[in-house]
């Protein structure tokens, strides 16, 4: 009885308009663009530009806040990447280059780095950007009373972990400005991933004046003073948010795209019929039910590309019934099918895992867990006799409450994931969604949250991003795992300098996550989106950090038309 549920899965999602039928109609494909040409500089010819350079970009959910130390999740993100720049920032296929930082030395022993800022660096308002601006900017960012979600980040500097503490006021953080374009920071240890980080938000400088002057509302447009590409112009709530070209930018010149308008639509079926019609250029993501429609019909657009990170599931381990429940953690996590969430639900080449961080990493290996290698039927089981053992049966089955924001994708997943664990060990879920920003306070309070989807995509390429996610004090550690052991385990992994130990010291981190259950992975993400192909300047990069700066749009050739704007008179056309 129990094997035949994947049937009874494909029929429960077919009901619900999951499978590809009902498909678009065929379209004869988006505008053909012309070849593009370079200069010796690498910028396009002008003669090849669309004359109209405003990117429309889909952008999933309506951002909490564009205050830098203070927003969560990929879309804020986004647009903090257009409208700030760190001391260092990416290339378009994601190598770490100089920013705002037109240079920097780091001493013989690692614990000093030295930025030596672009003499051309300035705020939207035209005022210098100055060394004092990062050490405001840094104190800021690590002062309890800011409350920034990763702040944590920032560990790394000296003192920060006794400020994070109380033990010592935010001045007192390893940061100097020793002149007006020059400034240091000192570390407690060497810290491989350091200038990765600097490219994440929370290392962003933020305009002084404005946030005395104008509080919570330094954001808005009109009060907010920035020093990336663009500056904003406009935010209308749950429509869009625009930004401008900033004329004061260090590289105005090389920026081609005048405007940016970024767009909430959390829902993939509406983006996708957006951009069918012309009206983005590029979507955040696409609806999986499509996947062989897209190939088809629209493959050129089309972009599937892996990304460092994971898609789980959180508990919540502060209030029953998973506070001291390892058994029934285990259950819900082996009574799922991986294969058939990747192969029929999410469709897209997403990778099923049992581990927290992603493969790939050059200087590390992921522990392997037992019941990876177990067949499904011998992890459904097993399944089975924890969920007896954690004190549920058929009886007395669970009722659990399974949450997640506004999203068709993950609405699937959900659905699938309670229709695996009603079939095989007869829990009963209560799926409730939630617009972002109120999932995201649920999930901080856990007052009422007891199984949420999660998710993280790597801040900088190293296993720590993901592990230091859990401890305790860490501002997005929703799940409320609290374990001394694995607090110091990453105390040890920051300070150590030999390599191959600090790899040993991660995966025994890992390791203890998922022995303690403390997740329930799902799969490794990819990136999936349609592009127009008149938007170059896009590159891959498993980061997917995308800077509209470095973006432009060519004009279309129409098809049958001649390489002329118009055919000689006699000709014919």
């Amino acid at each position: 009885m129990r094997r035949l549920w994947p049937l009874c899965l494909v029929m429960l999602l077919a009901g619900c308009g999951e499978q590809e039928e009902g498909e678009p109609e065929p379209i004869s494909g988006l505008a053909e663009p012309v070849e593009v040409v370079l200069d010796e500089d690498g910028q396009p010819v002008p003669g090849i530009l669309a004359e109209s350079q405003v990117v429309h970009r889909g952008n999933g959910e309506e951002p909490q806040t564009l205050d830098p130390h203070l927003a969560e999740g990929v879309p804020s993100t986004n647009i903090l990447r257009d409208l700030f720049e760190g001391l260092a920032t990416t290339t378009a296929d994601g190598h770490i280059v100089p920013g705002a930082a037109r240079h920097w030395d780091i001493s013989r022993d690692g614990l000093t780095y030295t930025f030596f800022l672009d003499p051309d660096a300035r705020w939207s308002n035209g005022e210098p950007l100055t060394a004092e601006d990062f050490v405001w900017s840094w104190r800021r960012a690590v002062d309890p009373a800011t409350s920034a979600s990763y702040g944590r980040m920032l560990s790394p500097v000296a003192n920060a972990e006794a400020i994070f503490a109380g033990e010592l006021p935010p001045d007192a953080l390893g940061v100097t400005a020793l002149n007006e374009a020059t400034f240091q920071v000192d570390l407690n240890h060497p810290t491989p991933y350091f200038l990765g980080l600097l490219t994440h938000p929370t290392t962003y400088p933020v305009y002084r004046q404005a946030v005395e002057a104008h509080g919570d509302s330094h954001v808005r447009p009109g009060n907010l003073v920035s020093n990336g590409a663009y500056t904003l112009e406009e935010w209308r709530v749950r429509s869009s948010i625009e930004l401008v070209k900033n004329p004061h930018y260090r590289a105005a010149d090389d920026v081609i795209v005048e405007r940016v308008v970024f767009y909430p639509l959390e829902d993939e079926n509406t983006e996708f019929n957006r951009f069918r019609a012309g009206d983005l250029h590029w979507t955040y993501q696409v609806p999986s039910n499509q996947f062989k429609w897209l190939r088809k019909n629209l493959d050129e657009a089309m972009m599937v590309a892996p990304w460092f990170g994971t898609y789980f599931f959180s508990f919540n381990l502060t209030r029953p019934p998973f506070e001291d429940n390892l058994a029934l953690r285990r259950a819900l996590n082996l009574a799922i099918d991986r294969e058939i969430l990747t192969e029929r639900v999410s469709r897209f080449g997403e990778i099923p895992t049992f581990n927290l961080v992603p493969p790939g990493l050059p200087e590390y290996e992921p522990p392997a867990t037992d019941w990876a290698d177990m067949s499904q039927e011998e992890r459904e089981a097993e399944a089975i006799r924890l969920y007896r053992e954690a004190g549920y049966s058929e009886e007395r089955p669970l009722q659990v409450e399974l949450r997640y924001n506004t999203s068709e994708n993950h609405r699937k997943i959900a659905v699938a994931i309670a229709a695996m664990w009603k079939q095989v060990l007869g829990v009963r879920t209560r799926l409730i969604n939630e617009e972002f920003r109120v999932f995201l306070q649920n999930r901080a309070q856990r007052r009422v949250t007891e199984v949420f989807r999660s998710g993280w995509i790597g801040d900088y390429q190293d296993a720590f991003t993901f592990l230091e996610l859990f401890h305790s004090e860490h501002g997005r550690n929703d799940a409320g795992y609290d374990n001394p052991r694995f607090d110091r385990l990453l105390e040890r992994i920051a300070a150590e300098r030999i390599p191959a130990s600090r790899r040993n010291l991660m995966a025994e981190a890992e390791r203890m996550i998922l022995a303690d259950q403390v997740i329930l992975p799902v799969y490794n993400y990819v990136t999936k989106r349609l592009i127009d192909p008149r938007l170059k300047g896009w590159k891959e990069n498993v980061m997917d950090h995308h800077l509209t700066r470095h973006m432009y749009l060519v004009r279309s050739r129409e098809v049958g038309a001649d390489d002329d704007d118009e055919a000689s008179e006699g000709e014919e056309s």
